[in-house]
């Protein structure tokens, strides 16, 4: 009987995390634009709004940005998230190192009510490595140092 619930066990949960991970990646997908979707929704005119959420630290070290985008903080949209309409589509793009800092980005989206936001996959990397449009980012930010 021992052995068998140890032989259990583990097969039970490689099946419970294979489809947590399945659902993290659907919903991952479903929430994601690739850097030549928002180049397209972009040249054809639609209403997307475009934010840039890089930490103060990551925006110093490079200061391009897509065109058109707003320059929003982690800090700002958690602190006021209103700053992205709900009811606009919008395309958010960070530095995020990972799947797992991306998948933490949208839960939070998510539990903030934020149903109509895709993540740019690659970032601003990703959109620059396709040669898309960047420019110079003019206006001054407020570099959050935690005091």
């Amino acid at each position: 009987m021992a052995v068998t619930l140890t032989a259990i066990c583990p097969l039970v949960l490689l099946v419970v995390l294979w489809i947590k991970r399945t659902k993290d990646r659907h919903e991952m997908e479903q929430h994601s634009i690739t850097p030549e979707g928002l180049h397209s929704l972009l040249a054809s005119n639609q209403d997307v709004l475009v934010f840039d959420i890089r930490q103060p630290l990551d925006f110093l070290a490079d200061s391009d940005i897509i065109p058109g985008a707003l320059r929003l903080s982690p800090k700002e949209v958690v602190e006021n998230p209103s700053l992205i309409p709900k009811e606009k589509d919008a395309v958010v793009y960070c530095t995020c190192p990972s799947d797992k800092t991306r998948r933490a980005i949208l839960h939070g989206a998510l539990a903030m009510g934020f149903l109509r936001v895709k993540f740019l996959e690659g970032g601003l990397e990703g959109w620059k490595a396709r040669g898309y449009p960047v420019e110079p980012y003019q206006e001054p930010f407020h570099l959050d140092t935690g005091t």
